[in-house]
């Protein structure tokens, strides 16, 4: 006998369609044989199977039985199809009589006991059953927030295999699970931390307002606490809320790897992610032998916080420069090619020497001139030059770390940045979803049109700091991203002597 049930397996963070088959009416086999380029988590649900079945009241068949997983081509990995295995074996078996099997995509895990335990990429497993036209998806108790997320799908979830058999048999009903996704981006969308928390350093908030209204990178020099990570941290509290497609993709990315937690529906809120300078390439940018999203994708349409950015190796930061000019990472295998989303501000944090202090009258720096240049050396000047804004962080005063005034607040800020995203809208048009980092050398002489003192201004910063053409055109799109923040139509000689400031360590090489 013949079963045939439908799930989804992941390609990254893609999910494809998948037709279970299960066949227990050949003989000759020793033992049970699953095909189609199975991983090693594939092959052995069957043992987790065969005990869930047997553990739920269920008969197993005498007979061996053989599992097709179609397309044969594609790499079949996670434990996404012991539900749908079971299922089938039991539709082989007489213990499941359903006329349902082809109106669902069934995912997830079995416990020995028949518990259904979740998987991981349940959100990109729904949208595939969804764009294929099925009526709903069974999945684990745990995923079905996710799931439900998707429009126009019911979610079933189930705790055991008993359950899903119950209500593909009709035995049971299940309601499906529904959510409000307003309500959920109103209870959720909301910062723990606020630029409020940090005393002084009004210049380096101001920096990191225009990069927020404008999608810059940033670069901050400056010596140990002075204040570098809060500020960086507290970047995602300016920048525009999440709409409801980009929290979709970066929910995507973190459903893949499981890094969504239990019971949670979406990435709410902007994405602050901080690695460790002892990262590994694959770690930072993805990869591995079934790649999968790294540091850069996890931080997808939020920030990547790089503090100690001169002690990350020297190869790995290079592996960052396509990334940050594409907005995706494409990692290449000999079986094919994988995209991830990586769109995202890089924000880093450095000293400006080894000891921390060079510069600065609260220590003294111990570092030799030779030291201190082989430390700058560490980021290479093709990385530097994709960074857009350079910006000094400078010890917090005792007056201001004890005084009562904290300056602008994240509320204040969003809205000027707000106000400068909704310019950039009237100016590029909405549906081109830009951002005024994002343009090209043909929108920089479109939008980024000078006077002649603006143009003998940057003129003369061109030759005094020998800034390349990369630099040129940063310096003009921050320069318009500046005069949006002041509802400026055209940009101004004081906007351009800003956006040259910024450029600290062009003047440093």
């Amino acid at each position: 006998m013949l079963a045939r049930l439908y799930s989804v397996t992941l390609e990254g963070i893609d999910g494809i369609l998948c037709e279970v088959e299960v066949d227990v009416s050949r003989g000759g086999f020793e033992k049970p044989v699953i095909v189609g380029l199975p991983d090693a988590a594939v092959k052995e649900s069957i043992e987790r199977v065969r005990s869930a079945v047997v553990n739920s009241g269920y008969s197993f068949p005498n007979v061996q039985p053989l599992i097709n997983l179609a397309p044969a081509d594609i790499k079949k990995a996670g434990p996404a199809f012991d539900l749908p295995i079971a299922l089938g074996i039991m539709g082989c078996a007489g213990g499941l009589v359903s006329d349902k099997l082809s109106d669902y995509v069934i995912v997830g895990e079995l416990a020995l006991d028949g518990r259904v335990r979740p998987v991981n990429g349940v959100l990109s497993m729904a949208m595939t059953a969804a764009s294929h036209g099925y009526k709903g998806i069974l999945v684990p108790l745990d995923n079905a927030a996710e799931a439900a997320v998707v429009e126009g799908l019911e979610v079933i979830a189930v705790g055991s295999l008993a359950q899903a058999a119950g209500f593909l048999a009709e035995a049971i009903e299940i309601e499906p699970t529904t959510l409000d996704i307003d309500s959920l981006f109103e209870q959720a969308g909301a910062y723990p931390v606020d630029f409020a928390d940090v005393k002084g350093q009004e210049s380096v908030k101001r920096a990191l307002t225009i990069a927020a209204a404008g999608g810059h990178n940033v670069m901050m020099i400056g010596p140990p606490g002075a204040g570098k990570t809060m500020l960086a941290q507290r970047m995602a509290t300016i920048l525009p809320p999440l709409s409801l497609a980009e929290s979709l993709e970066t929910s995507r990315v973190y459903s893949s790897v499981g890094l969504l937690e239990k019971g949670q529906a979406l990435i709410a809120t902007r994405p602050v992610r901080t690695p460790h300078h002892t990262a590994s390439g694959p770690s930072l940018v993805g990869g591995g032998t079934y790649p999968r999203p790294g540091e850069l994708s996890l931080a997808h349409h939020g920030i990547l916080f790089l503090d100690e950015f001169a002690e990350f190796q020297r190869h790995i930061l290079e592996m960052i420069r396509q990334p940050l000019e594409e907005g995706a990472v494409t990692i290449s295998r000999a079986k094919g090619t994988l995209r991830f989303p990586a769109d995202f501000i890089m924000i880093a944090a450095m000293n400006p020497c080894p000891c921390g202090y060079y510069g600065t009258h609260i220590r003294r720096c111990k570092c030799t001139p030779g030291q201190i240049e082989r430390y700058m050396g560490k980021v290479s000047g093709p990385l530097l030059d994709r960074i857009d804004i350079h910006v000094e962080v400078p010890p917090v005063a005792f007056r201001q770390l004890r005084g009562r005034s904290n300056g602008q607040d994240s509320k204040s800020l969003r809205q000027q940045v707000l106000a400068a995203r909704a310019r950039q809208a009237d100016r590029f048009g909405a549906e081109r979803m830009m951002t005024n980092a994002t343009m090209t050398h043909k929108d920089v002489e479109t939008f980024c049109r000078l006077d002649e003192a603006g143009e003998q201004m940057l003129k003369h910063a061109m030759s005094e700091f020998a800034l390349s053409a990369r630099a040129h055109d940063k310096i003009c799109k921050v320069a318009r991203t500046i005069a949006d923040l002041e509802n400026c139509s055209d940009i101004q000689p004081q906007h351009i002597a800003e956006a040259v400031g910024y450029r600290r360590l062009d003047r440093k090489v």
